[in-house]
């Protein structure tokens, strides 16, 4: 089937959020009175949210009893710094406004909680644009299950294989062929330490975002 819509993930993919959930990261580890670290140590794990960002700064897991509580404190701290650095990729500005000059359907399907997901989106001028954002929350289940883009289908009243999803984590791929969508793996996002990118299944892998115009049939 011919594509008619697509659907990025949010960090990594879209926006480069990594700035800002690194400070929170460091904003915990200073509340504990450890020393910042190199934002690009948190950079690599960005994909993997709270998870991902308390694991580099305090070394912690979900099985740790310290866990929950930790998670706690870096989500408040992010809260309160979800815009300060955080913008669209630099060089996704161009493409998505490729797809709207074009009135290619365009949305977000991201893991992360819509408390976060909704300001964020806002701020940076996408909530008027995209047209379906799906958060972690949205449905009972997040990223690797399809739930979230089966939902984001649904909104666009297509079928799922008429949906291409990019995004820059193996659990994007594992979603969007278990929605039986196409998908993009791209190499510009934070890619986190599982296999390399090219070894993810993914129907297609891109360096550059404009690459991703090529996989649409555009006017």
């Amino acid at each position: 089937m011919q594509l008619k819509a697509v659907l990025f993930d949010l960090d990594g993919t879209l926006v480069d959020s990594a700035p800002d959930l690194a400070a929170a990261g460091n904003t915990l580890r200073e509340s504990r009175g450890l020393p910042p670290l190199p934002a690009a140590q948190f950079r690599p794990m960005t994909s993997q949210g709270a998870r991902g960002m308390v694991g580099i700064a305090l070394g912690l897991t979900p099985d740790n009893p310290d866990f929950e509580a930790a998670k706690a404190d870096f989500l408040a701290s992010y809260a309160q710094r979800l815009t300060a650095l955080t913008d669209v990729f630099t060089a996704m500005k161009p493409v998505i406004d490729r797809l709207d000059e074009a009135g290619f359907p365009w949305g977000i399907v991201t893991n992360k909680a819509s408390r976060f997901t909704d300001p964020i989106v806002a701020a940076l001028g996408l909530a008027e644009r995209a047209q379906v954002v799906i958060s972690g929350d949205t449905t009972p289940h997040a990223k690797p299950h399809p739930a979230p883009l089966l939902e984001a289908a649904r909104r666009l009243g297509l079928p799922p294989s008429a949906c291409l999803y990019a995004g820059d984590d193996l659990r994007d791929v594992q979603a969007g062929q278990a929605a039986g969508m196409q998908t993009v793996a791209v190499a510009w996002g934070y890619l986190g330490q599982d296999e390399p990118i090219d070894q993810w299944g993914a129907d297609h892998c891109i360096e550059h975002p404009h690459e991703l115009l090529n996989l649409l049939p555009l006017p």
